[in-house]
């Protein structure tokens, strides 16, 4: 039959052996082979039998020895030791050395191995339910399905999210408001070694300055005012996983010598207590902030801007993403209309020469806020220029007031003609009059 689970019993005692094999083959969910030595079993332990049975007393090992055997080629296999002989102590040695189960062979025998079959059955169900949900959870958080674009900007940032998520290194990034960082902090962190932890997020620009500490470090029951019962912090929280520590730039000077400390020792003290608490933190930062010119004015530790620093990941701002915006505007439309129960709805050319021409200082948030609202206001399922409404104070001034290079100002002008212009290079350096040549190199080396 077919999703039939193998159970291997190994009873040097025929009659005894084949009994069992007729108990355990009364749920047609299982097949039984059987072997009379050990020699025989690990012989066929490569066919990965779901559970295994296994005589204490066989002619030629005993079960000790083949138990270490199994635990260390397949430790995820379920060992169920049967024995004629009622050892206590025996017993109590075979449990601590990985089997599940310790059974005396008796009249109860046979209740006695279903419970624990029906057990290790839950227990491999629940095991196979988790794995799914990892798997789920790891394709939501793939690089390409969290972050949505193909600009050369944005695919030098997944290459960097990829060395990000093979390494332990700590991880700095760095973009403006809207980037999407957070978003990157736990792409990372579901593709990395420690994505069977907890990932952890704090803004510490939230928390009233006076909080942060028992926020990070946690704190006893008694410690101050209030503390009615021990709280464990973010660190402690987060241990075995990655704590994200967001808008790092505005942490008091206080708070940072501890998460030094924290960072250097790898330990930390919740507030009113004496314990020693080892933690095994991976710290994602994220900024928008240039924290080496907040060191600069001494409102960041130096020292402790070397330690964070690790692997930098620049967001780049949406403005310098040229065809992403349409993209991420079409897919923000799909996600509105799905949500909204509503039939599709389409962008129209005019409508997003609008959503090209803009600079977008509150980068994806605000493009996600003014999709939304264009969906709204759209009708016959079109989206037109007049339902795109921009409602940024920074709209007029976003462009010019930024303190970049020449370089990146003709690139920004360069990149905002060619979306104009359907990407028609020799019309825009007629257009713009500059050589062809300019344009072709900048575009070779992802500059537009």
């Amino acid at each position: 039959m077919e999703n039939q689970q193998t159970i291997f019993v190994v009873e040097d005692d025929t009659f005894y052996g084949a009994m069992l094999e007729y108990h355990i083959t009364l749920n047609p969910d299982y097949v039984v082979e059987r072997f009379e030595t050990g020699k025989d079993l690990l012989d066929n332990l490569y066919r990965r039998p779901v559970i295994i049975t296994l005589d204490y007393s066989l002619p030629d090992m005993d079960g000790e020895t083949i138990l270490k055997k199994i635990q260390k080629e397949y430790p995820e296999i379920p060992v169920i030791i049967i024995s004629g002989q009622e050892d206590i102590s025996t017993a109590v040695q075979l449990l601590k050395n990985g089997a599940y189960d310790y059974i005396t062979k008796g009249i109860n025998t046979k209740e006695h191995l279903w419970n624990s079959i029906l057990k290790i059955n839950e227990t491999l169900k629940l095991r196979t339910e988790i794995s799914q949900l990892r798997a789920e959870v790891r394709k939501k958080y793939e690089f390409d399905n969290i972050i949505k674009g193909n600009s050369p900007a944005l695919l030098r940032v997944f290459s960097m999210m990829e060395k990000a998520a093979k390494s332990n290194i700590n991880i700095s990034i760095y973009g403006e408001t809207g980037t999407g960082k957070e978003l990157v902090a736990k792409a990372v962190h579901h593709n990395s070694a420690r994505n069977k932890n907890a990932f952890v997020a704090v803004n510490v620009a939230a928390i009233p300055k006076e909080l942060v500490e028992s926020e990070l470090f946690g704190h006893e029951k008694g410690a101050f005012t209030g503390a009615t019962n021990r709280r464990i912090g973010k660190f402690e929280e987060a241990s075995g996983g990655t704590l994200f520590l967001d808008e790092i730039g505005e942490m008091d000077l206080t708070i940072q010598a501890k998460i030094l400390r924290v960072l250097q020792e790898q330990e930390i003290v919740r507030i009113g207590g004496n314990q020693v608490v080892k933690v095994d933190t991976r710290i994602i930062v994220a900024t928008h902030r240039n924290l080496a010119e907040e060191v600069q004015k001494g409102t960041f530790r130096e020292d402790l801007y070397y330690r964070l620093l690790g692997l930098n990941l620049h967001l780049p701002p949406l403005r310098e993403r040229g065809n992403d915006i349409l993209l991420l505007s079409k897919f923000f439309v799909e996600e509105y209309c799905k949500k909204n129960r509503l039939p599709k709805i389409n962008i129209s050319n005019e409508a997003a020469q609008k959503l090209f021409e803009y600079s977008f200082p509150g980068n994806i948030r605000e493009l996600k806020a003014v999709i939304e609202l264009a969906c709204v206001m759209s009708t016959d399922n079109i989206i037109k220029s007049e339902d795109i409404t921009f409602n940024s104070i920074k709209a007029e001034k976003a462009f010019l007031l930024e303190e970049v290079t020449l370089r990146e100002y003709t690139c920004r002008i360069i990149r905002h003609f060619l979306n104009k212009y359907d990407n028609d290079v020799l019309f825009v350096a007629d257009k713009l009059d500059v050589g062809k040549s300019t344009i072709y190199n900048m575009i070779k080396n992802g500059e537009v």
